[in-house]
């Protein structure tokens, strides 16, 4: 079968490499449909596993079933999740699946660029989902990362009717912005440094948009009420975008940090401010079956828009020129790999 072998965000290869065969318990998977996610592109995070096929928001159909499968036939259209939680671990017990070790080691074989995928066992026990006849395989490839937002909207305790501010407006932040507004958020305000992802802010949701270079808190309050956000959520690992942060959000409110800075990055914190303001910080990582039962039926009854987030659908061939628009952050939202094709 081909595969796109990563080597870097400028190399990447199409290779061949034998189909994988499937044992007891497993499904092998015709993929469909791959996302290029942010993370696929951090290359410090990346290149000392390289070369490898990358790839973990797909959506296919089963093409081989092993023995023991039950739930699962021969045409079925599927999703299915790298990551998959013991669920009988400390961290899983107490409701914290993606702290789970089994969680963090669990993936696909080999990835998901590629024209089929062997889906291990316990993937296929809590980790594979039918998809509605309503959800494409398109549609099927955004099921992970929104269920990554569901988890973190979750965890920082979003409230209806909260002021939401999204630091960074690229493919997570997007997704946060419709998430917040299917759950009933008040005002829904975005930053970026990129005018064409503003205007995919506005588009998509949101009720004012904030260019990054203007005075973000005096604009806050002024489309807010004179008030600056009840939850901010940070989609970007820029220290200033974290350190920003700190001064946009109201007393008593939530900071959700969303994506992860290079490594060794140090970030200063007012410590006594956010002390008398009762700010609560979080993070999140990852997400568990339920959150992506949830992002399933969100996006089946269309409540998050994921189709018009597409702006690129590219062949295996050119899953290189993917990394590149997605690494360069410009004129791309959701950039879509058509293994098949």
């Amino acid at each position: 079968m081909r595969v796109a072998m990563y080597y870097n965000n400028r190399d990447v290869r199409l290779e061949k490499m034998p189909t994988p065969r499937i044992g007891s318990g497993e499904i092998l998977v015709r993929v469909q449909a791959s996302g290029v996610c942010g993370s696929d592109v951090m290359e410090w995070y990346r290149v000392p596993k390289a070369p490898i096929v990358l790839g973990h928001e797909i959506a296919g159909e089963v093409t081989a079933v092993g023995d023991g499968v039950k739930y699962f036939k021969v045409g079925d259209r599927v999703f299915a999740t790298h990551h998959v939680p013991c669920n009988t671990c400390y961290h899983c017990l107490r409701g914290n699946h993606s702290a789970c070790e089994t969680l963090r080691s669990t993936h696909f074989d080999p990835g998901g660029f590629a024209e089929y995928i062997r889906v291990p066992a316990i993937n296929v026990d809590r980790g594979v989902f039918k998809l509605p006849d309503e959800v494409s395989f398109e549609d099927g490839s955004f099921i992970e990362p929104l269920g990554c937002a569901i988890r973190g909207q979750r965890l920082a305790r979003f409230q209806t009717g909260s002021s939401v501010l999204i630091i960074g407006s690229g493919i997570t932040g997007l997704l946060h912005i419709q998430l917040a507004c299917a759950q009933g958020a008040g005002r829904v305000i975005a930053t970026d440094i990129n005018e064409y992802r503003l205007k995919a802010a506005l588009r998509l949701g949101a009720d004012a948009v904030i260019h990054a270079n203007e005075d973000v808190p005096k604009r806050l309050c002024e489309v807010n009420d004179g008030r600056l956000a009840d939850l901010v959520i940070v989609c970007t690992g820029s220290p200033h975008a974290i350190e920003q942060s700190f001064n946009l959000v109201e007393r008593g409110g939530s900071i959700l940090f969303f994506a992860p800075t290079d490594p060794g990055i140090k970030i200063p914190m007012p410590f006594n401010e956010i002390w008398w303001a009762g700010i609560t910080m979080t993070s999140s990582y990852a997400a568990s079956p339920s959150d992506l039962a949830i992002a399933i039926e969100l996006i089946r009854s269309r409540r998050v828009n994921v189709k018009d987030m597409i702006t690129h659908r590219l062949p295996l061939a050119e899953t290189g020129r993917g990394f590149q628009l997605v690494a360069e952050a410009k004129d791309s939202i959701k950039v879509i790999i058509e293994p098949q094709k």
